[in-house]
């Protein structure tokens, strides 16, 4: 398994797991996964992250949403999965009631994002935090 092996072996590759496993609990309130499954074992995941906004008068609930994630083991790549996890995001994002996505890309994957209705915005912007 290529992912095994960038992570340096079995042993980490279970630290690793761990560790995923204990994250996905404890964000569960804020994250909702999408995952593929075949044959018993699961070969993509994208995440949604919730963000709750402040409320305004005309919309004393609001949210928005953050796909983070997007991954695909690489013997099942270029089949479309990536895009069907996409929109099953953004088909969640609607039962929600959010008011937007947003997905923070490499430019690989740009055109990918496109074909499922993410646009640029001249109004998104972001500041990069570094550490003292």
């Amino acid at each position: 398994m290529a992912r095994r092996e960038r992570l340096g072996g079995p042993r980490r590759a279970g630290d690793f797991v761990r560790h995923f496993v204990a994250w996905a609990e404890e964000n569960a309130r804020t994250h909702h996964c999408t995952v593929v499954v075949r044959d018993d074992r699961v070969i993509g995941m994208a995440w949604l992250a919730v963000v709750q906004r402040v409320p305004t008068p005309r919309a004393p609930r609001r949210a928005s949403g953050d796909l983070r994630c997007v991954y695909v083991v690489p013997e099942a790549r270029d089949g479309g999965l990536g895009g069907r996890l996409v929109r099953a995001v953004l088909d969640e994002a609607r039962e929600l009631g959010l008011e937007r996505v947003t997905v923070h890309s490499g430019s690989r994957a740009v055109p990918a994002y496109a074909r499922s209705g993410f646009e640029e915005s001249p109004r998104l912007l972001h500041a990069r935090i570094t550490r003292a």
